[in-house]
């Protein structure tokens, strides 16, 4: 078998031309490598490429495009899980000649044109339902139609400014539409991340193929949103139901790359007809949103009453053409398939032309005549509900093939159709067309469809994303009802004959104005880094109390043991955090399982699993302002193997490598300041317990000795003080040494400096009350003493750092609407 490494071109080629014979003597000629022809240089460059690659072996083919996705961070999540599974990426993408696209492109945007005009006449004149192109029915009576939109021109002039077409190719070629999707349109950042993916596994495909960039279109999407802005330099937010949508890993990627926001309900608040998002700095005007929230949860005041996920007046705030927002509230009702019936009609009488991209087949049985073709007709037709939602047979909201009815389910639709008929449509079973995915280690015929994006530029004009992204189905029967979302994706190259030349999103140096401010931080962002920073720092410090109990009572034997009452002050530490239930006794094998569960967190205690979860679950809503390698490492799964000592060794090891990941990788800005200023707090009020449970007057010299391991700092004494351990220079080195980087001093300062730079909300001159209890902590420290530090100046210093935090919180972390009413918020 050859290797990546050691495949020649001429290998390459070999090894492509035989994948292609044996492939294409097992499909129809309906695949789409099968129709291009033999000699097609698209197809074989990219074969070439990927043996190239990968040599013989297309299992490795497949592992190395997943790892490469992994890698980029990509992923979803299914409804209902709680954890992210990997975005599934097939190794071989989909080519499809300029040509061929331009025609798909021009279909698109002809459709996107026709959807735009239907809106805007259903939320206005509606004069297409009073000249009978339209059922009143088919509008008024869609969930999806929202009263409230009734009159309201969008601000910026457009309900639609983003959409996503989902097309099948025939078995004669032509491409035809399956379903609009208007709502939240998903995909174009998998599309993109797809795209990176390829791009760094098959990288000489671009230049053999001339393939179209993705740059382009972002670029005019972001370009178009800020064009319909009143503002000259608008903020723009990325509106996002939170962490647990399917599509946020994909929400977060896509807000990162366009420089747009990542926003929640819950940041942003509307004054005065104006949005505004809640920022550390107080108030900052958001001009445009680009909504990824289901319209009907926008905004409680003007749909769903019991949203807590929307925005409260929000529509008033388009009403008077403060914000954009895209795509506007209420476009997903063409989203039904019953409007498919309508739009060859309505095409030809807004534009005058015919759909350049036919719909499949579809009958509404709302009109008496098409029920009954569709009842007349069922083992042929696809049965589905007419505007996505459940309906009284179909209860999952999904279609089903007439063929695969039970008669029990025939009779009860016919039933429903006779009571309620404009809840069903009858489809087509459409054939899908198929392409070459990797399976069981060869080349294998899968059906497809195709997620097209188009998005509207500062002309008003639309731009259609080259390629878009390729769903998969896993197994081999190219029915579209049977294949459902697909179980992988691929990307979709377009190549031509011209060179393409690179394209950024980069602004060019002379447009550009310099600026070292990072920009907004959104309150609840800098919450979730303040408490990151804690969490990792209270993991890290269990993990060492866990680690000395270990280290020196359990796996020696010898004189090196601890003593039982430093044992036992190590177990009340544990226990006072909440790590575990105490144990029986000191014994041995009672240490040992108490040490497991002070990792493995049983039920009701914050043992480090817990903690760890925590951290997990800030790094999973953070995506947007950590690194990639952050969020692999919060994401890593907790350690099983092994025992307690060799767990709590290699976990401790990933918190260093966080820790080192923040301090050298992450920018001095207000997000790091947050998530530093939460370790640093953290890390203080560890040190005073520790002090507190370790060095009181009587204290031996195995507590001391403890004492400097949980602070990190027996080399720092050893070498200040060769005479051995004594009270006195321990506490000084662990509470007052503003010079020991785990001293209590050391974090109070760094506290201060933080503090200091972040925002104020007046410019008086006078403290804030986060900033006098630090000042207060550092005048303490400055005027104490390690030879009268006593038990009530460290419980005086604990209650302080936990003001001190609640200060904090106080100021940056706005919740609810009492920051709207507070005096000194800037509204910018």
């Amino acid at each position: 078998m050859a290797s990546a490494a050691a495949t020649s071109l001429f290998d390459a080629a070999t090894i492509a031309g035989r994948w292609t014979a044996a492939y294409r003597a097992a499909t129809p000629a309906t695949d789409v490598l099968h129709a291009a022809g033999l000699d097609d240089p698209a197809w074989n460059a990219l074969f070439e490429e990927l043996a190239g690659r990968a040599g013989d072996d297309l299992t490795r083919a497949r592992e190395s495009a997943q790892r490469h996705a992994e890698d980029i961070g990509t992923g979803f999540r299914i409804a209902g899980e709680g954890e992210e599974r990997p975005w599934p990426l097939s190794p071989v993408p989909l080519p499809i000649a300029k040509q061929e696209w331009l025609g798909i492109a021009a279909g698109v945007a002809q459709r996107a044109d026709l959807l735009e005009a239907v809106l805007a006449d259903c939320y206005g004149a509606q004069k297409l339902v009073a000249g009978g192109y339209l059922p009143a029915t088919l509008v008024t009576g869609s969930p999806f139609f929202l009263r409230p939109m009734m009159g309201l021109t969008p601000p910026g002039g457009y309900h639609l400014n983003f959409v996503a077409v989902d097309l099948c190719r025939g078995p004669s070629g032509e491409w035809r539409v399956l379903a609009d999707q208007l709502r939240a349109p998903v995909g174009a950042g998998y599309a993109l991340e797809n795209r990176l993916a390829m791009s760094q596994m098959l990288g000489g495909l671009q230049s053999r193929l001339n393939i179209d960039r993705h740059a382009p279109f972002f670029a005019a999407f972001r370009e178009g949103i800020a064009a319909r802005c009143r503002r000259a330099d608008p903020r723009i937010g990325l509106l996002t139901p939170g962490k647990l949508n399917p599509s946020y890993a994909e929400q977060a990627h896509l807000a990162r790359y366009l420089g747009f926001l990542l926003v929640e309900g819950g940041d942003l608040a509307v004054l005065d007809d104006r949005v505004y998002l809640r920022t550390i700095a107080g108030l900052k005007r958001i001009d445009a949103l680009w909504r990824r929230i289901d319209p009907r949860l926008i905004d409680p005041l003007a749909f769903d009453s019991h949203s807590a996920i929307g925005v409260p007046g929000l529509v008033d705030a388009m009403a008077a053409d403060e914000v954009v927002v895209a795509n506007a509230p209420g476009a997903g009702m063409l989203e039904a398939r019953a409007f498919a019936a309508f739009l060859p009609r309505l095409c030809t009488r807004l534009t005058g032309e015919n759909l350049k991209l036919a719909n499949i087949a579809t009958w509404w049985c709302g009109q008496a005549r098409e029920c009954a073709e569709v009842a007349a007709d069922l083992d042929n037709m696809l049965i589905a509900p007419a505007f996505g939602v459940a309906t009284n047979v179909l209860a999952d909201g999904a279609g089903i093939l007439g063929a695969n009815m039970t008669t029990d389910q025939r009779a009860a639709l016919v039933a429903d159709l006779a009571r309620r008929p404009q809840d069903y449509v009858g489809q087509e079973v459409v054939r899908l067309s198929t392409m070459p995915v990797v399976a069981d280690g060869a080349l294998a015929a899968r059906p497809f469809t195709l997620r097209v994006f188009a998005a509207r530029g500062a002309d008003g004009g639309w731009h259609v994303l080259p390629g878009g992204f390729a769903q998969i189905g896993e197994h081999a029967d190219a029915r579209a009802a049977v294949m459902g979302e697909g179980d992988w994706s691929a990307d979709v190259v377009i190549h031509g004959a011209d060179p393409v030349p690179p394209v950024t999103l980069l602004p060019s140096d002379d447009t550009t104005q310099l600026r070292r401010n990072p920009g907004t931080l959104p309150s609840r962002v800098a919450d979730n880094l303040f408490w990151l920073g804690r969490y990792l720092e209270r993991g890290e410090a269990l993990l060492s109390i866990i680690r000395a109990l270990l280290g020196h009572s359990i796996s020696a034997d010898s004189g090196a043991a601890l003593s039982a009452e430093t044992v036992q002050r190590l177990v009340d530490t544990a226990v006072m955090a909440g790590a575990a239930p105490a144990p029986a006794n000191l014994r041995r094998a009672e240490l040992s399982r108490f040490a497991h569960a002070a990792m493995d967190s049983p039920d009701g205690w914050w043992g480090v699993r817990a903690i760890n979860r925590q951290a997990r679950g800030i790094g999973a809503v953070s995506r947007d302002r950590l690194s990639a390698d952050m969020i692999r490492l919060l994401d890593a799964p907790f350690p099983t193997r092994g025992g307690a000592l060799d767990r709590a060794g290699s976990l401790q090891r990933r918190y260093s490598a966080l820790a080192g990941l923040s301090a050298e990788h992450m920018g001095r800005t207000d997000a790091w300041r947050f998530q530093d200023l939460g370790r640093r707090i953290e890390r203080a009020i560890w040190a005073i317990r520790a002090i507190r449970n370790f060095a009181q007057p009587r204290a031996t010299s195995d507590d001391l000795s403890t004492l400097l391991d949980l602070a990190d700092s027996q080399i720092s004494y050893r070498q200040r003080y060769l005479t051995g351990l004594a009270r006195v220079p321990v506490v000084d080195l662990v509470a007052l040494d503003p010079g020991n980087p785990r001293g209590i001093a050391f974090q109070v300062a760094a506290i201060t400096d933080h503090l200091a730079r972040l925002p104020v909300l007046s410019d008086d001159g006078l403290a804030e009350p986060q900033q006098a209890e630090a000042a207060i902590l550092v005048a303490t420290l400055a005027t104490a003493q390690a030879a009268t530090l006593d038990m009530a100046t460290l419980d005086a210093l604990e209650h302080r750092l936990a003001t001190l935090s609640d200060a904090v919180a106080r100021r940056y972390f706005l919740q609810g609407s009492e920051p709207l009413r507070a005096a000194g918020l800037v509204l910018a």
